[in-house]
């Protein structure tokens, strides 16, 4: 319940927040200097959106795999570095998500 209830409040303040008209301080800048303005903080929502979601992933990822690589240290021990290794190979999709972010700012 608590989750939906937040989950409906950041829905609110996304709404929220790309309905708003423009800042005060925008109102002085040139109306090219407006346009990139708005380019540039699209393509920072965009990289924030790559980073959330590649997080995501990989938190989902590394909780597969990090409990089915315990059980198998549980009965086998000698199984160490290649459960560490499939663990690490799903907690890369979080560092590839942060390269696209990077990529994408500096496009921008």
């Amino acid at each position: 319940m608590l989750n939906a209830v937040l989950l409906l409040a950041a829905l609110a303040l996304l709404i929220l927040a790309l309905t708003a008209g423009p800042a005060h301080a925008a109102a002085v800048l040139p109306a090219q200097a407006t346009a990139t303005a708005g380019a540039s903080g699209t393509a920072l929502l965009a990289a924030g959106v790559a980073v959330a979601g590649s997080s995501i992933g990989a938190a989902i990822a590394v909780a597969y795999t990090g409990a089915a690589a315990l059980a198998a240290l549980s009965e086998r021990p000698e199984l160490f570095g290649r459960a560490m290794v499939i663990v690490g190979l799903a907690e890369g999709i979080a560092i590839y998500g942060l390269i696209v972010a990077i990529i994408i700012i500096g496009r921008a």
